[in-house]
């Protein structure tokens, strides 16, 4: 057990000071310079609402870096994992925070076919395609616009991946918004267009711990609205099967602490995608998190139709992420909704092929609260 202990709060507050941030001034974005990857310039954004919470972005793998909440006695801690410097993010990471594409989680031995056509994409994960390749949108500087309104502040990022990249058909422009409200709501919206059929899935990869990495997430309580996942294979590849979840060991229908079934699974750990129970594309509440100690709770809504749940089995004793802090297995816990793993392999799943005039369009939003 992990007892860490920071004064995150004060660094928060020089973090403002030294961004020259009014923390009296509603909804506002500041960005800085943070470097070079690729010969192009990299950005930092911090956003910060009237509550005084702060997350921070880069155009870098259109990746969230920081976000700053209070718990219920208003103390705040950063509640992600991530790294300081840019540097530091491009190595070989777990993908802290990054906007995933072209597609997210695993192809089966890296191809698809669309009609007559069979496709061969990057084989990164063993046999197996996992995160749109080694050099998937992670690894990417994005083109950026900052965006405002009387609700919301946030940024624009956009990407062209050409036609063949990692072995994907189409040039696919592709768009993600971060944008932050004063309910404590970050929403991230994911569009693309193509102009060939293609497959397309996006998802956010925030390594969340409400404790701001005081403990581990074995007391973290985790609910799914979902009465099914998807059976998988010893390389963690969907075989088809939609499986209940009742009487299982997978059952979250209830609020449920992690450090209760986690050591019965056999990958370490939860690493299953979900099936949400909603029918429709709206913007739904699906998941809720508590954290006892501190009082946080995270409250997730979506319109993409499944989450990649996965609770940091193999996060390592690599990395010493932000604060110096040494992060290890189990840190963390992932809530990565998007469409379900192999789909283009599978017709009994939603499908995820995108043709030319038409528009990929999801939505997940993290609502911060506390409780008592």
């Amino acid at each position: 057990m992990k007892r860490i202990y920071f004064f995150l709060f004060t660094f928060f507050i020089l973090n403002l000071i030294s961004c020259n941030i009014d923390p009296t001034v509603d909804l506002r974005v500041y960005s800085d310079n943070w470097g070079e990857a690729d010969g192009q310039e990299v950005k930092l954004f911090t956003l910060i609402n009237s509550n005084g919470l702060v997350i921070k972005l880069t155009n870098y793998g259109a990746i969230l870096t920081s976000v700053m909440v209070p718990d219920r006695e208003g103390n705040f801690d950063d509640v992600v994992l991530g790294f300081d410097k840019l540097d530091q993010y491009l190595g070989n990471d777990p993908c802290f925070g990054a906007t995933i594409g072209r597609f997210a989680n695993r192809i089966r031995n890296a191809r698809f076919s669309i009609g007559d056509s069979i496709y061969v994409l990057t084989a990164n994960d063993n046999r197996h395609c996992i995160h749109g390749g080694f050099n998937g949108f992670h690894t990417k500087v994005w083109d950026y616009e900052v965006i405002q309104s009387d609700t919301s502040a946030g940024v624009k990022f956009h990407y062209l991946s050409i036609d063949g990249e990692e072995g994907f058909p189409g040039n696919l422009n592709s768009y993600v918004t971060y944008s932050l409200n004063d309910n404590n709501e970050i929403a991230i919206n994911f569009r693309a267009e193509t102009d060939k059929p293609t497959h397309v899935s996006f998802t956010h990869h925030s390594y969340f711990n409400l404790t701001g990495l005081k403990d581990q997430i074995f007391d973290h309580q985790v609910k799914i609205d979902a009465d099914h996942y998807l059976g998988i294979d010893e390389d963690i590849v969907p075989t088809g099967e939609i499986l209940p979840v009742k009487n299982t060991t997978r059952d979250m229908r209830q609020l449920t602490r992690i450090g209760e079934n986690i050591y019965k699974m056999a990958h370490k750990g939860y690493h299953f995608c979900y099936v949400f129970n909603k029918e429709t594309d709206a913007g739904e509440w699906v998941i809720e998190v508590r954290e006892p100690v501190s009082g946080r709770k995270l409250e997730v809504y979506t319109t993409q139709p499944g989450v990649q749940f996965y609770t940091g089995n193999s996060i390592g004793d690599r990395f010493t992420g932000k604060y110096g802090i040494h992060y290890g297995d189990h840190d963390a816990l992932c809530l990565e909704t998007q469409h379900f793993p192999d789909s283009p392999n599978h017709e009994n799943f939603p499908t995820t092929l995108l043709l030319p005039g038409d528009l990929y369009n999801e939505t997940v939003i993290y609502k911060f609260s506390v409780f008592y």
